[in-house]
């Protein structure tokens, strides 16, 4: 399965990301996990030590000469829009368990028209990963839309849309459903999150009615202390508990 995870800034991508991804864990399977948030935290979500300590890929330089032929931030120079990447998870993977972290990082420019030799590298490292990595994959996308207008997430098999309960949420959700049908992605759901009530719930299907939600995951103050500590966000079962239901309706939906 390859799944990828989007949503508003704050809505718990990165949460649900490292939850899914200690779900496929338990199952006995192998899986890649890939930050490509512009802020990334998918290491502290997972409980990796010195997670701060890890540099992203898009940081860095002797990588981006060596792969592209261009210096970080070259842009208008001459680079490699195809390089070799193969060699990268091997090389730049963190390893933890079953999960096999590659930490991408943030991009510099942020309008579609960027052509950045770390962009490059990036899209190509997503792109391979995609195509040729034959486990599982969970890609804890940026915030917003601007991923999905590059067509990085065009080969996913899902694509989970997180929402929490607010009207900025649920109308960016809409969005990425529109753009995500645009680029042929054919299983989309939701997952509501910090989930206080019934009504809750019923909000957000009422809002966003172009794609069924899957799972909802409730508000905790337990989850926000063990973070606080520094702590897995895996460590909370009742957390695993409807992360491993999501991941087998998920496989259901995607013959996974």
């Amino acid at each position: 399965m390859k799944i990828a995870i989007s949503g508003k800034g704050g809505a718990g991508k990165t949460t649900i990301s490292a939850l899914l991804c200690r779900a496929i864990e338990a199952q006995g399977r192998e899986v890649i996990a890939v930050d490509a948030d512009s802020n990334p935290n998918l290491a502290c979500a997972l409980g990796l030590p010195d997670a701060e300590r890890i540099t992203p890929l898009s940081e860095m330089r002797d990588l981006i000469r060596e792969k592209t032929g261009s210096e970080k931030g070259g842009y208008g120079a001459w680079f490699k829009m195809n390089p070799d990447v193969s060699d990268i998870p091997e090389r730049f993977r963190h390893v933890s368990g079953k999960v096999q972290l590659l930490v991408m990082g943030a991009i510099t420019r942020g309008d579609s028209g960027c052509a950045c030799p770390e962009y490059v590298l990036v899209k190509s490292l997503i792109s391979y990963l995609l195509l040729n990595e034959d486990q599982d994959m969970v890609i804890d996308m940026e915030a917003g839309l601007e991923h999905l207008g590059r067509g990085v997430t065009s080969k996913v098999d899902v694509l989970l849309i997180i929402a929490q309960p607010s009207r900025v949420d649920c109308l960016t959700a809409s969005r990425v459903y529109r753009l995500a049908k645009d680029l042929g992605i054919k299983t989309i759901l939701g997952v509501g999150n910090a989930i206080r009530s019934e009504e809750d719930i019923d909000y957000l299907r009422r809002q966003v009615r172009d794609f069924d939600f899957a799972a909802f995951f409730p508000s905790s103050e337990s989850l926000r202390e063990n973070e606080r500590r520094g702590g897995s966000t895996c460590a909370v079962p009742a957390f695993a508990e409807r992360a491993n239901k999501l991941v087998t309706d998920i496989a259901g939906r995607t013959n996974g």
